[in-house]
């Protein structure tokens, strides 16, 4: 319950301050684009510490299980991000362009790394 809270708390804010930027300074809200929306999907960090808080990790496991969280993520991001830019030179049927092959692309990722799940 905890979690959801906080992640709803980030995204009231993101939310508030991009209308604020929009209002206020619409040369930067330009220029900031898709980064503000993004902001709330890097709640990831926040559910990292708050499995450590919970695992009651000390110093080095803290630092070895937030260093491979991190490095797992990256993985993620450069997987997708590549994964999708090969399929922008595809010829992909206009009713899965877009939002829906992200989405297609992004839970064969999950299969794919939910098979890593059981070795650690």
């Amino acid at each position: 319950m905890q979690t959801i809270v906080f992640i709803l708390v980030i995204a009231a804010l993101v939310q508030m301050v991009e209308i604020m930027l929009k209002k206020v300074s619409p040369s930067l809200y330009q220029a900031l684009g898709i980064f503000l929306p993004l902001i709330t999907t890097n709640c990831a960090v926040l559910g990292v510490a708050i499995l450590m808080i919970s695992k009651e990790f000390n110093l080095l496991q803290s630092i070895v299980y937030s260093v491979a969280t991190a490095i797992g993520f990256a993985l993620a991001l450069v997987l997708f991000a590549g994964i999708r830019e090969r399929l922008e030179l595809e010829d992909v049927p206009k009713a899965v362009q877009g939002v829906p092959v992200a989405l297609i692309t992004a839970g064969i990722l999950a299969m794919a790394f939910m098979g890593f799940s059981g070795l650690v």
